[in-house]
């Protein structure tokens, strides 16, 4: 049920929000040159996959974790971008292609290691992962990853269609601030 969930409204979110998306890159273009960012990701059974999201940084930046990154690294209009969660649009594709669920652990990068060990304990990667899930609502980023990892395993146990319009419903209207950028 969920998977045609995810389709249904990935599918009609490109759909609808095209004119969204092209005005976001055509933004981003003037920002950095470089609007759409592409990064391997962890994905469902500790598989690669190619997450897409908008550029926040500048195309210079590290390929570290975002709690990792420095502040300066952030464009103003990828500060807005990330304040409207308007970033994480193009991951859509992602949902549609059946490499995310909206609602999942949020996946990680292959250098996370502390997190991809405390995930495979308690199970995260027997699910696939999402553009939001429990722990981005309640503020729990990777930056605490036994923490987060437990979050993600309390997610997955307690996941209902429910549950499951309830995060993508506080995402929207703004719980949670996502991943936090060291100052």
């Amino acid at each position: 049920m969920i998977r045609f969930l995810d389709f249904v409204f990935a599918f009609f979110g490109l759909l609808f929000l095209w004119p969204v998306l092209l005005l976001v890159t055509v933004l981003g273009y003037f920002d950095t040159r470089s609007p759409i960012f592409c990064q391997t990701r962890v994905g469902r059974g500790q598989k690669p996959f190619t997450l897409i999201k908008f550029r926040t940084m500048t195309p210079d930046t590290a390929s570290v974790a975002t709690h990792l990154a420095s502040a300066s690294s952030v464009t103003k209009f990828g500060a807005f971008l990330r304040k409207t969660k308007l970033d994480e649009l193009p991951q859509l594709i992602n949902v549609v292609k059946g490499e995310m669920s909206l609602v999942g652990p949020r996946p990680c990068l292959f250098n996370q290691e502390e997190l991809i060990q405390a995930r495979q304990e308690k199970g995260v990667f027997d699910v696939l992962p999402g553009v939001t899930g429990l722990a981005q609502v309640n503020d729990i980023d990777m930056s605490t990853p036994q923490k987060l990892a437990e979050w993600d395993q309390r997610m997955i146990r307690t996941m209902s269609v429910k549950h499951y319009f309830t995060y993508i419903i506080q995402t929207v209207t703004g719980s949670g601030s996502g991943d936090r950028i060291k100052s």
